[in-house]
């Protein structure tokens, strides 16, 4: 049996052939199979980038947005050097030295190498899984992440790291010291914290009426016919085009509004109601969930999950 050395970087080649999961094993000179592992990773991340940048275009999102997806995906494709490298010796600062490349676009890019799939482009398409996302976190597996989604309503890494200090994890049963502490520290990493004051400072948040505002115009804009639909995945068997979607703007800052298409929204029937709207912000992301309140001084009006009080100091009301 021989045995060849394969020259890759060990922490994005997966050996195994992604149609048939057989073993890959191939044979290359050492300068041209590094050569070929770099060209991989950053055509692999220029083609994610130009994906986002193509649903955008189709959902008819702001041009100047569509066009920096598509210059920071050529930048990519003609890297020599692999983005993996670049993150791993000097962060995101390094990759907003690239020409074209931002703040945001170098979350993205970071993003991409280390889940191994954009979650802007799963957002896009109907088939955000917060549920994957959360178990793509060591030390959590899909049983764990579907139970702290159920049952703690977390949704998003910041969710969870809110979680992870304020004690609801401490809750969870299977979740130790030991576990607690490896979750806090992957997530300082992945969030890009310089370090991790116990419990983190509080970003800075968009007013809730401008996110009450997103929120209607995003039902009064569907209602009316005028959003694109897209054809979820995820919980559509019929391959039916329904959900509706959302670009706008406010202040410089790029919002995406659709109906929430997880499995705890279809199964309490909210598929109709539950708004989630995302943001990018430069500097960060953000993620915020518009319901119709069910009970208390709020009842039937329309709230940011989370942000109760806020809503009811907007409404005029006394606190939720």
């Amino acid at each position: 049996m021989r045995i060849y050395r394969v020259f890759v970087d060990e922490a994005l080649w997966s050996p195994r052939c992604s149609c048939c999961d057989a073993v890959a094993v191939q044979l290359l000179h050492p300068v041209d199979g590094r050569r070929f592992v770099n060209e991989r990773v950053n055509l692999d991340v220029a083609a994610k980038l130009e994906e986002a940048a193509a649903l955008l275009s189709e959902q008819g999102a702001n041009p100047f947005r569509v066009r920096a997806y598509r210059q920071a995906a050529s930048t990519l494709s003609r890297l020599q050097e692999p983005v993996s490298s670049i993150i791993t010796a000097q962060g995101v600062e390094g990759l907003e030295k690239l020409p074209g490349i931002g703040e945001s676009l170098a979350r993205a890019v970071r993003d991409i190498v280390r889940l191994g799939y954009f979650p802007m482009v799963e957002r896009l398409r109907g088939d955000a899984d917060p549920i994957r996302l959360l178990a793509s976190v060591p030390g959590i597996g899909l049983r764990l992440a579907t139970r702290l989604h159920d049952e703690l309503g977390v949704e998003t890494l910041e969710d969870l790291e809110a979680a992870a200090y304020d004690g609801r994890l401490e809750d969870i049963a299977g979740f130790g010291v030991k576990r607690l502490c490896g979750v806090r520290d992957v997530l300082a990493q992945r969030l890009a914290r310089v370090r991790r004051p116990p419990p983190p400072q509080p970003r800075e948040q968009p007013a809730v009426a401008e996110l009450l505002d997103i929120d209607q115009e995003y039902r009064d804009a569907g209602t009316a016919g005028r959003l694109p639909k897209i054809t979820p995945r995820r919980f559509n068997p019929d391959r039916r085009q329904w959900l509706p979607i959302l670009h706008t703007t406010r202040h410089d800052h790029h919002y995406t509004a659709l109906y929430s298409n997880t499995a705890r929204a279809h199964r309490l029937r909210k598929t109709n109601d539950w708004v989630v709207i995302y943001c990018d912000r430069g500097t960060s992301d953000g993620q915020w969930t518009v319901v119709t309140a069910t009970g208390g001084p709020l009842i039937g009006r329309r709230v940011v999950r989370g942000r109760e009080d806020e809503c009811a100091r907007h409404y005029g009301l006394a606190a939720a």
